[in-house]
């Protein structure tokens, strides 16, 4: 599914924010680099999007919050795995995280899309992480396209909404 990426018009004046936990970063950064070359692809520089790394998911809805009522992003973008056996249990995690993600684009009203993962089961043996990294790279492709035809969308309906 190698998709040439449609390029984006005025790629210049899209602004997106992207999370990223910094637990299990050599993963997690395959996504946001992904993101970034998809972007390239489609015409929108690197230099729109600003990058922050957050201690884990848990700490990803508040800064998205955050960054998505400063008025300033056309969307945030959120990227971690979460996985078993930290202090706290993964589904109780991913729930608190998905969920607040949501609550945070209804809010505000500014997409907010997700890349975090949270495998029933991971091992921290080579087999795994590889997986893990190259997984990764593709959830960063398809999370930077959906960023990008939503952003479309809520352009489009604005564009409605005034004419």
């Amino acid at each position: 599914m190698n998709q040439t990426p449609t390029p984006i018009a005025n790629g210049n004046r899209i602004r997106v924010a992207v999370i990223c936990a910094s637990r299990h970063q050599d993963i997690v950064h395959r996504a946001r680099d992904a993101l970034l070359a998809e972007f390239e692809r489609s015409g929108v520089p690197t230099a729109r999007v600003d990058l922050f790394d957050v201690p884990g998911a848990f700490e990803i809805p508040l800064f998205a919050r955050k960054l998505a009522r400063s008025r300033r992003y056309d969307a945030v973008v959120a990227c971690a795995l979460v996985v078993n056996g930290g202090i706290y249990r993964h589904e109780f995690v991913s729930t608190a995280v998905i969920d607040g993600l949501m609550r945070v684009q209804l809010d505000t009203e500014v997409p907010v899309l997700s890349a975090v993962l949270t495998p029933r089961d991971f091992h921290e043996h080579e087999e795994h992480v590889a997986f893990f990294r190259e997984h990764f790279v593709k959830k960063g492709t398809e999370v930077a396209r959906a960023c990008l035809q939503t952003i479309a969308l809520h352009r489009g309906l604005e564009g409605q909404a005034t004419a």
